[in-house]
This record gives structure tokens, C-alpha cells and sequence, in this order.
């Protein structure tokens, strides 16, 4: 679980946590030839200097949302683990990722707008996302939904603020710039991720730190637009300024899913109908996916696909691992048709696949 137990947790390959980046305003002044500082050469108009207001009013900007989001924002403690997590609606519901409420069903939430401890309820995870909704047993007096934005146009290079409990420091706020967009990452299984493949992924440079997980990726119209959820590592440690949030739009379809029905009913994501596993070459590197079994009526089954077969390319993507495969499917969508490569024996076959939904 992301989470920040005790004092710390080290994490490999992907991290799940979420995010921090302070950042100072800097002036830079450009010197011209021989002049003096406040001077000019003859002919040329005197320099500017930068308005102190300009920086005023951003900080201001910053201040209210701030204002706005943060009492929306709640530290979860799952068993050993703390995370973060946002109020969804007024009725108690709470949204945050699989891996911090864990096998958890119940939890004790601490809200910015009072010292008592709450206690909540799992409604249902959803792990091949990394979301999850709890409920508030009760409701506390001041509780405040955040604003979920209801657009995907997120753009690079524009400004975010991170909301959470990193490290247990709860009500913490940081702020960096998206970085990317569309990014497809994979978290590891082991330390209690969910392993999940995630698509359309939000690249932010703010660095990530355990216990921010679940928390609110926020633009400057007080709006939610990710919930961040894992970093970059290189080799042991973190990778500074590469951490990545889950989506508004797949918040939004996972949570009201949950809430109305109790769990996920519609996933919007392409499968194979498989269950499979990684097979090696003779100089032991990973060289595909073998198929233990299909699922009857499911996508590979009825494109003749069948236990033993080795999959190796999905359209012109190479196929070596189960992570790679779930890599190679997570832009698509149930109905589209792709070209799976695969080995029988010793003889390389190719079949058109329609592919189903998870």
C-alpha cells in the first residue's frame, strides 16, 4: 500500500504516493552592451522592470485555491498505512486508490475542518484502476466536496497544486506544472501495489513522496484534475520530478460506477479474455506470453486463439512480458480489432482479434 507507515518506505520501478514540488518565482534581467543598470543605450527604451504585483496576484491565486480544495482533502490511515484521499459528494463518499485502502475494509479519517477522527467504510475498490470510494459512517459539520473538473483538455505546461498527507503530514500543499499527458505506466505488484497497467496517465514534475497517494492534482480554477498516484524510481531511488495521476474523466466513471452500483459495471477497458504468463527464450530474457487459458466466448477464444500459444506482438508492439501486453492493450477499447502475433509449436501464426472488455 502507498502509504506512509512508519516513518518511510522505499519503493521499485514505479512508486505509488503522490506529489510535491516547491518552486520559487525568479527574475531574471538581461544586460545590454556597456549600460549601466539604470541606464539605456541612446536610441533605445529604458528596461522594465517586473511589477511586483505580478507575483502578488499569483500567490493570491494559489491562496484561494487553497482555500477552496483543501478542506476537501482527508489523510486515510488503512491498517499500518496512512494515503490521502477527496471528498467525492456531500453524502460522505470519499474517492482514493485501491492500493491505499488495501484489503482494508474500514478506516479512520481525519478531515482539515476538525480534530475528531472519523470513521468510514470501504463501498469498493477497483484494482486493475488503482480507485477506490469509501463512505463516512457520519457526516461532520463543514464537510466540503471538492470540484472535479468535467473536461480532459489538460494541458503541458499548465500549473498544478498537490493536496495530501505525504509522509503523514497532513494538509501539505506543493505545486509543480503537467509535464505530459497521455502516458501509459505500469506499478508494481510487489510492496502492495495492485499492479495495475494505467492508461492516459497525467505526467506532472512535482516529486512524489509516500502518503500523498489519493490525494488532489488541482488547477488554478480550484478543480481536481488527477488523483495523483505513482512516481518514477531509478534504480532504488526516486527519479525527482516524474509522478503521474490517474485522470479526472476515469475518477469520475470509476467512482460514480461504484457509488451507484457497488462496483464497476462498464470498465471501458480492452482484454483479451485470457489469463496468461511470461515465458523465456534459451538465453532466459523474456520472449512472450503464453496462454494458460482462454476465456470461453471471450475475444482471443473466438479469434482461434488457444492454450500453449505464445503471444508476441499486439499490432506492431512486441509482446515479451505480461506487463508489456497489458501496455500494448491499454490505449484501446473493447470493440477494436487488433492484429495479435503469436507462435504454435514452431510455426508463427497471426489472427485479427475484436477485442472485449475487461
Amino acid at each position: 500500500m502507498d502509504a506512509s507507515p512508519a516513518p518511510s518506505s522505499s519503493r521499485r520501478v514505479i512508486r505509488r504516493r503522490a506529489l510535491p514540488l516547491t518552486a520559487g518565482v525568479c527574475t531574471l534581467a538581461l544586460a545590454c552592451g556597456c549600460a549601466g543598470p539604470d541606464s539605456a543605450p541612446s536610441g533605445a527604451p529604458a528596461r522594465q522592470a517586473v511589477p511586483a504585483r505580478a507575483t502578488d496576484d499569483l500567490e493570491e491565486r494559489y491562496q484561494d485555491v487553497i482555500k477552496d480544495v483543501l478542506p476537501s482533502v482527508v489523510q486515510i490511515a488503512a491498517g499500518d498505512g496512512l494515503g490521502s484521499g477527496v471528498v467525492y459528494d456531500d453524502k460522505g463518499h470519499i474517492v482514493t486508490n485501491a492500493h491505499v485502502v488495501g484489503s482494508e475494509k474500514t478506516f479512520d479519517v481525519s478531515v482539515p475542518t476538525g480534530e475528531k477522527v472519523l470513521k468510514a467504510s470501504l463501498v469498493s475498490s477497483y484494482p486493475e484502476q488503482d480507485l477506490a470510494v469509501v463512505k463516512l459512517d457520519d457526516l461532520p459539520d463543514g464537510l466540503k466536496a471538492a470540484r472535479f473538473d468535467d473536461t480532459d483538455e489538460v494541458e503541458v505546461g499548465q500549473i498544478v497544486l498537490a493536496m495530501g498527507s505525504p509522509l503523514g503530514l497532513s494538509s501539505s500543499v506543493t505545486q509543480g506544472i503537467v509535464s505530459a499527458v497521455g502516458r501509459t505506466v505500469s506499478e508494481s505488484s510487489s510492496g502492495g501495489g495492485t499492479g495495475a497497467t494505467l492508461a492516459d496517465m497525467v505526467q506532472t514534475s512535482a516529486a512524489i513522496n509516500p502518503g500523498n497517494s489519493g490525494g488532489a492534482l488541482v488547477n488554478l480554477d480550484s478543480e481536481v484534475i488527477g488523483i495523483p498516484t505513482l512516481a518514477a524510481t531509478e534504480g532504488d531511488s526516486a527519479a525527482p520530478g516524474i509522478g503521474f495521476a490517474i485522470p479526472v474523466s476515469m475518477v469520475r466513471t470509476v467512482a460514480d460506477q461504484i457509488i451507484e452500483s457497488g462496483k464497476i459495471t462498464d470498465s471501458g477497458r480492452a482484454a483479451l479474455g485470457i489469463t496468461g504468463r511470461t515465458v523465456v527464450d534459451d538465453s532466459y530474457q523474456p520472449a512472450g506470453v503464453a496462454i494458460v487459458s482462454v476465456e470461453k466466448g471471450g475475444a482471443a477464444a473466438d479469434a482461434g486463439l488457444r492454450a500453449g500459444d505464445v503471444i508476441t506482438r499486439i499490432g506492431g508492439t512486441p509482446v515479451t512480458t505480461i506487463t508489456s501486453l497489458s501496455e500494448a492493450l491499454a490505449n484501446d477499447e473493447p470493440g477494436d480489432e487488433v492484429k495479435v502475433t503469436y507462435t504454435r509449436g514452431d510455426a508463427e501464426k497471426s489472427a485479427e482479434v475484436t477485442l472485449g472488455e475487461m
